[in-house]
């Protein structure tokens, strides 16, 4: 029997609270722990100040934190830019929500503990942990469920946080380790066929089936309409989930060291986040937006000769499939495609990561794709243009530009200009190694980051992927509706700067860069935007 469309808007729903309790769950644990939960509560309302005073904290991430909090509807926060002040108070929901936070323990435990073993394989030791906390969720964890709808709303939001902690690493891990192949998802199967330890695994299947995903008959397992929703979309988890490696420090990088997880060698791996997971997660949730972009794309490439740009540029092109697709839309459905011997495209990727630019060699030569694949720094367009004059023989304002959820991810700079806009309009919570950033600046240092870029995009645009927050008020009153919690922690716990998408276009047209509205997307189409496509260019053009 098939979903039906509420049935699939419900199961939504599910992932958006899972992913909200991946990155709430350790918040609000490591704030408890503290007794910055009682504090709040003791005090009703405070000043972020007063806070990191009182608890010797880093003001930046506890501002992060406590924006979490409110995000899910367990504080109120007021942002006042003009002061550069932030106070917090408590609500209706404040006292059930923090009395219930205590329950958190076990899956906090569980992220702690896991991250001394394998981080691709099920070993028994994580496992045996996983399997008590299967065990006590059976059984709600002892919650009694209120009569009052608004204490039992909470009581389930708290659940559900503890089963995306269950759920979502571990769907993560089935994906990456090939569980919802076809061979799995189209027939019955038996726990050893997938795991070498069939005991454990099982169990894991068990609770699955308890959870309504598989059918279990005898010895064998199969996947139900409901189990297939959620591993067609285990993807969507990824990348929350690849920021695990930062939720298990909340505790050092809020009251303790800040640079934790930067004081790291040169070259050395990442320690904030798992970034294979993170491409392999962020891979599946970008097809929707890879569909809008193809259609500018060949919109562009259709156009006269004369008007087309030289090439693309795609600064930040990691493992280079972005470009690489890119090239085959402009090869296999324009115009310009068939006249690529006469007129062939200048393709360029550029990376600040010298492992990112080796695998980007390597998967173009692949797939018989011709480009200079070169270092890059997205903070410094007048090195790259420099680098392709001399170099190439190439001007970078000949070149479209093109990008993905990289403008957030630029290294902080203190601003040298001044929004003609003055004070921030943001709600957002923003820092630098554990030092609070002022919205402002953070507008400011977003203008000077175009104001480097305008010169070299004017002509052909920027055609750019961005990530966007929203308002922590508006996320409470849509929960299930949207993903801004998870957004909001893991790019605000590791120094990344998302705006919300109308100040994000405002300031890049501060700096000459207009939408062309005909080509710009917002995801959703609504008020809960969390991604928008822009191609940005002056008007002049």
């Amino acid at each position: 029997m098939f979903l039906t469309k509420q049935e699939k808007t419900e199961l939504r729903s599910t992932i958006f609270r899972h992913l909200d309790g991946i990155a709430t769950a350790p918040t609000a644990y490591a704030l408890l722990e503290k007794g910055v939960l009682d504090y709040l509560l003791d005090k009703g309302e405070v000043s972020l100040s007063e806070v990191a005073d009182a608890f010797k904290a880093n003001e930046g991430y506890l501002n992060v934190a406590l924006r979490i909090l409110s995000a899910q509807g367990w504080l109120e926060a007021d942002v006042d830019n003009g002061k550069n002040e932030v106070r917090y108070r408590t609500n209706a929901n404040s006292a059930v929500a923090f009395g219930l936070c205590a329950l958190y323990r076990d899956v906090v435990d569980l992220i702690r503990f896991s991250g001394r073993f394998h981080k691709r394989k099920f070993e028994r030791a994580p496992f045996m942990v996983l399997e008590k906390i299967f065990r006590k969720y059976r059984e709600n964890y002892g919650i009694e469920f209120s009569g009052d709808a608004n204490v039992r709303r909470i009581q389930e939001q708290v659940l559900k946080h503890i089963e995306g902690i269950i759920i979502g690493p571990t769907i993560v891990a089935l994906g990456m380790g090939g569980m919802f192949h076809k061979y799995f998802m189209e027939a019955s199967f038996k726990p050893e066929e997938f795991h070498e330890d069939a005991e454990s695994f099982d169990r894991i299947l068990d609770f699955f089936s308890f959870l309504g995903w598989f059918e279990k008959k005898s010895t064998t397992y199969r996947f139900t309409d409901k189990g297939l929703f959620f591993a067609r979309r285990a993807s969507a988890y990824g990348v929350t989930v690849s920021y695990i490696p930062t939720f298990r420090n909340l505790d050092e990088l809020i009251f303790g060291n800040p640079n934790v997880l930067w004081d790291v060698p040169r070259g050395a791996p990442e320690m904030h986040v798992d970034r294979e997971m993170n491409v392999w997660g962020s891979g599946g949730a970008h097809t929707t937006y890879f569909k809008k972009i193809d259609e500018i794309i060949i919109d562009l490439f259709n156009k006269p000769l004369d008007l087309q740009p030289k090439g693309i540029v795609d600064m930040g092109c990691g493992n280079g499939a972005f470009l690489q697709h890119i090239f085959e839309v402009i090869d296999q459905r324009t115009l310009r495609g068939e006249m690529l011997d006469e007129h062939p495209l200048f393709l360029v990727g550029a990376d600040f990561n010298e492992a990112a630019l080796r695998v980007t060699r390597a998967n173009l030569t692949k797939a018989d794709i011709w480009a200079k694949v070169i270092f890059g720094d997205i903070g410094r367009p007048d090195l790259l243009a420099k680098d392709l004059r001399e170099d190439y023989g190439i001007e970078l304002h000949d070149l479209l530009n093109v990008r993905t959820f990289l403008d957030h991810n630029r290294m902080w700079e203190e601003p040298d200009m001044q929004s003609q806009h003055g004070t921030s309009d943001s709600t957002g919570a923003y820092a630098y190694r554990g030092r609070r950033l002022s919205n402002t600046d953070v507008e400011n240092s977003l203008l000077m980051h175009f104001n480097r870029w305008a010169p070299y995009v004017r002509k052909f645009g920027l055609l750019v992927i961005e990530l966007h927050t929203l308002p922590p008020a508006r996320t409470a009153a849509n929960l299930g509706r949207t993903a801004a919690t998870a957004y909001d922690a893991t790019h605000g716990f590791s120094d990344q700067y998302i705006l919300e998408v109308d100040i994000f276009q405002r300031i890049a047209a501060e700096a000459g860069l207009f939408p062309d509205a005909h080509h710009f997307h917002r995801f959703p189409d609504s008020d809960l935007a969390t991604v928008s496509i822009n191609l940005l260019k002056s008007r002049e053009v």
